[in-house]
Order: C-alpha cells, then structure tokens, then sequence
C-alpha cells in the first residue's frame, strides 16, 4: 500500500525527466519543444491541482504547517506564470530556450526543496493511515486531471 508520498515521487521523477528533455531539446526541433512543453504543462497542471487539495489543503489545517504550505503554494504559482510566459513564445526562438531553462530550473528546485523539506515537516503532522488515504484521493484525482487538462 502506498502513502501519498510515493505517488508524489513518481509524478516528481516525470516532471524532471520532461525538464531535462525539454531543455536539451534544439531551437530547430520546434515541434519536438513543444510536445515536451504540452506533456509537461499537462504534468505540472494535474499534479499541483491534485496535490494542492490532497496534501497542502490538509497541511495548512495545522499551525505547524502553515508557512511550509503557503510558501509551496507560492512556488505552483510562480511556476504557472513561467508556463504561461512560454506558451506565449515561439518554440523556435532564442527567448523560448531561456525561458524553458527557467521553469526547468524552478521545477526542479520546487521538487527538491519538497522533497527535502515539506515532506519531513507534512509527514509529521498526518497519520500513517491518512497518508494512505490522501494517497488514494490524489491518484484519483491526479488522473481526472491529467485527462481534463489534455482536453485543453
């Protein structure tokens, strides 16, 4: 049986294996660019809803947890506003690259500062048994949305 954070792990390795993809991709592979940028737009759109309602929401009922939560939520929120700056740009372009090494960058950051650190202050706070719980409600959603934003 896994806890929630298994399940953030994994959609974690996808999205720094679609960064680094990303980012190493050339200017004149445009269309390549923008299939890795759509599938990890997509990744990042379904696990941060999911994982905001499954683990930040029920973190943020704690004092202990109050500042953790809110400076993650401020993260998923910079990191949207990178990924609407790059949809704006031309895949083929010089700007593009930058901006893709900047959310890669952010991402990546986000992911380890998680890992690294809400993880240990949320996994105090929550029961083994909830941990299971949210677990099943994150995949549940996480896959509802994977399947709402790829219709976008």
């Amino acid at each position: 049986m896994t806890n929630i954070y298994d399940d953030l792990r994994a959609s974690h390795a996808k999205q720094r294996r679609l960064c680094s993809s990303m980012v190493r991709t050339l200017a004149k592979n445009s269309a390549k660019r923008q299939a890795l940028f759509r599938e990890l737009h997509i990744e990042l759109a379904a696990h941060a809803a999911a994982e905001e309602r499954y683990l930040y929401v029920p973190i943020l009922m704690y004092d202990a947890g109050l500042n953790s939560a809110r400076h993650a939520l401020a993260e998923h929120h910079d990191m949207d506003e990178l990924v609407e700056d790059l949809r704006a740009l031309d895949a083929a372009g010089e700007a593009w690259g930058t901006k893709a090494s900047e959310l890669a960058h952010k991402v990546r950051h986000h992911l380890k500062e998680e890992e690294t650190k809400f993880f240990q202050v949320s996994g105090k706070l929550l029961s083994p048994a909830r941990k299971v719980r949210l677990a099943e409600q994150y995949r549940k959603d996480y896959e509802r949305m994977l399947v709402a934003f790829a219709k976008r």
